[in-house]
């Protein structure tokens, strides 16, 4: 059986969507502007597959510097909107699997207080221990703030952001990890009636002023209201392996295989290994560090760095395709880095489809992420999905 693999570049958006002015993103343009903003970038994999060609498809897309149109594309080219309602992952990656959120995740207040009373009345009783914060913050700045009274108390810090999200915040030498995911799993049973997309274990240790996150992270997603891409394949005995942090984000349901890691180095590692052993059925992907360690940090050169070991790592992934295999290359929302806040933006996402026996076409706009599902759908000779159209020669259009 040939392999598809499906590789998100978390929050690597590429223009400001059509509805960015009702998120407050009018304007951002994460490739553009963190290119911009380091002098340019050097991801000569990326730019052969096509991803300089993308920006004139777009309204207004904008060049990426050091990365220009190339002649003969290697790959298929375009560019996707996001047709759900969101700009967070668990939307944008579900909408990749097949589904369409018109009405979205519950959102929360910046406040304070953000939580409902009774909502936190219920945490706290079930949990045994008080809870500080309840605003939207920035993690790391939260923590910074609120640590060394977690320290003192023993409390929960807990908090939100521009997401669907429910964050818990937790010293791992003053509360036990153990502890920390069970309070999560009632969080996210008390947050399903709310439609809430996540809820959060968000560990950390050191000192006051020394504070670090670690990578024992873990997330509890609503589980998907309709069957994913990833149940129809599993129940179709197609095998489903994910890595990064993708388990949690579809409640483990439809995957055959999880390897789970909390970084690009070692979701990257994990990929090629697969590549290596030639691993049949579905490999879908996240590399969370553009997003978690350079998106929302504003950290625009990081995040350039960051992308150029990625397209180092699609370089020597690309030889080890076979005939019959297929790689695309996406992402689920944006994260400008130069943009005001610390939050996702709302933008067009880049498409890259590649395969050693087709040469590159363009693929247009695309209206939903889910295109990418009703193709792979197509490719492993699925009936087709409720919504999308496929972009891949087998795949229904």
């Amino acid at each position: 059986m040939s392999t598809a693999y499906l590789i998100v570049l978390d929050s690597v958006g590429i223009g400001a969507a059509p509805d960015a002015a009702e998120y407050g993103d009018t304007g951002a343009s994460t490739l553009a502007h963190l290119a911009a903003a380091a002098g340019g970038i050097a991801v000569p994999t990326l730019q052969k597959l096509g991803l300089g060609c993308i920006p004139p498809l777009l309204p207004s897309g904008l060049p990426i510097a050091g990365v220009p149109a190339a002649d003969a594309p290697r790959a298929s080219y375009g560019a996707m909107r996001e047709v759900s309602r969101g700009k967070d992952t668990t939307t944008g990656h579900w909408e990749l699997a097949g589904l369409h959120l018109p009405d979205g995740f519950a959102l929360f207040p910046p406040g304070p207080p953000s939580f409902p009373g009774d909502l936190l009345d219920a945490f706290q009783e079930r949990t045994g221990r008080a809870v500080i914060g309840n605003r939207a913050a920035s993690g790391t700045a939260i923590i910074a703030e609120l640590g060394e009274q977690q320290l003192r108390e023993g409390c929960w810090i807990v908090y939100t952001s521009a997401d669907s999200v429910f964050q818990i915040a937790a010293h791992e030498e003053t509360i036990p990890l153990p502890e920390l995911y069970r309070a999560c799993e009632i969080a996210r049973e008390l947050c399903d009636p709310l439609r809430v997309g996540r809820v959060i274990a968000r560990p950390y240790v050191g000192a006051p002023g020394r504070f670090r996150r670690t990578e024992n992270r873990r997330d509890y997603s609503l589980p998907p209201p309709e069957p994913t891409l990833l149940d129809r394949l599993h129940d179709s005995g197609v095998r489903v392996t994910t890595v990064g942090k993708l388990d949690d984000v579809f409640a483990h349901r439809g995957i055959d295989e999880s390897r789970h890691v909390e970084n690009n180095p070692a979701a990257q590692a994990a990929v090629l290994s697969l590549l290596r052993e030639r691993t049949p059925g579905l490999v879908f992907a996240n590399l969370i560090d553009f997003d978690m360690l350079y998106g929302h940090r504003r950290d625009a050169r990081g995040y350039a760095a960051a992308l150029e070991d990625a397209d180092r790592f699609l370089g020597d992934a690309l030889p080890l395709l076979g005939a019959g295999d297929v790689l695309i290359v996406t992402a689920d929302h944006g994260n400008d880095p130069t943009f005001r806040g610390t939050d996702h933006t709302r933008e067009f996402v880049p498409l890259l489809v590649y395969r050693t026996t087709h040469t590159g076409r363009p693929l247009g706009i695309r209206e939903g992420f889910f295109d990418v599902a009703q193709s792979l759908a197509g490719f492993f000779g699925l009936p087709p999905l409720p919504r999308g159209r496929g972009f891949l020669d087998d795949a229904p259009a």
